[in-house]
């Protein structure tokens, strides 16, 4: 069963951190580019990050700088470190496999990812 599971969502301060994983069953995740999108309340869906199955990445310029992803193939997971967090990254984050690694084009093909639960990120003092 193809599957990916997203975690490490929470309660955060401005300027924390947190570090969401996206981890695969019933597949080789090192396989795939994998994606990490958000979704704030009453917006769309957008890319945040992606990484290839090389290890090539891009990031949303959001969170250039401040948002970092990386891939484990041993343990078959993408994590998302996030730094410097502010209150307009609060949204559900998502991860899925996109066919290539480019952010701005990423959520064009939002309808055709199997999404999972997501994790709910809240930036807020």
């Amino acid at each position: 069963h193809w599957q990916l599971v997203e975690s490490g969502g929470g309660l955060v301060q401005p300027g924390g951190s947190l570090r969401l994983s996206c981890a695969a069953s019933g597949f080789t995740l090192d396989d795939y580019v994998i994606g990490w999108f958000r979704q704030a309340p009453g917006k769309g869906r957008e890319g945040v990050s992606c990484i290839s199955s090389g290890s090539s990445t891009d990031y949303a310029d959001s969170v250039k700088g401040r948002f970092t992803i990386s891939r484990d193939n041993a343990k078959n997971t993408v994590y998302l470190q996030m730094n410097a967090l502010r209150p307009e990254d609060t949204a559900v984050y998502y991860c899925a496999a996109p066919r290539e690694c480019i952010v701005a084009t990423m959520a064009d093909h939002n309808a055709d990812y199997a999404w999972g639960q997501g994790t709910q990120v809240t930036v807020s003092s």
